[in-house]
């Protein structure tokens, strides 16, 4: 399934989920998966090492952490009212039970291009890597009580933009379930 955007005079869009691939998702950051990616053995051939799927990015005097977010499906057709971005580091997504889950992503930019948001929809064996200043939409989790690892940029300074779409402006995430 293909991704279809309708866009209406009054600044209506209705998105579509596609399916996740690193392809389309490269504009935006990694997709963090071992299927069909190179790996090498480890521990004495017993492990398989899927290396650097995906590369943090932070600022200066910042470090990486690791957290668990614990996300509540939310209803669909949803409206989106607002997208963030963090521009001192890089945020990643991995599920840790298994569900598929959607992303709604932009480019990076002062404010959200209403012409380039995409959404995707993404396996349980795929987590998202979003680079720096990537506009996002928080956890789109399809499951009650998902669980995802999340790493994330620890650090002085504000690391958290939030763009809020006008009223006149609506933007419609409409998968189909």
């Amino acid at each position: 399934m293909d991704m279809e955007k309708d866009i209406a005079l009054d600044n209506m869009i209705t998105l579509t989920p596609e399916p996740l691939t690193q392809e389309k998702f490269a504009p935006f950051g990694d997709v963090i998966e071992a299927e069909n990616r190179d790996f090498f053995m480890i521990n004495n051939g017993s492990t398989r090492r899927y290396h650097k799927l995906a590369t943090t990015q932070v600022d200066e005097g910042s470090g990486v952490i690791i957290n668990i977010f614990e996300a509540t499906p939310l209803s669909y057709p949803l409206s989106i009212k607002m997208l963030e971005r963090h521009p001192k580091g890089s945020q990643a997504f991995m599920p840790l039970l298994g569900h598929d889950y959607l992303v709604l992503v932009a480019p990076v930019g002062e404010e959200p291009d209403l012409c380039s948001i995409r959404a995707f929809y993404a396996k349980g064996t795929q987590g998202v890597n979003y680079h720096c200043g990537v506009w996002h939409h928080p956890v789109l989790a399809l499951t009650a009580k998902d669980r995802f690892l999340v790493v994330d940029r620890e650090g002085a300074g504000n690391n958290c933009d939030e763009f809020f779409f006008s009223e006149q402006t609506r933007v419609i995430l409409a998968p189909e379930l």
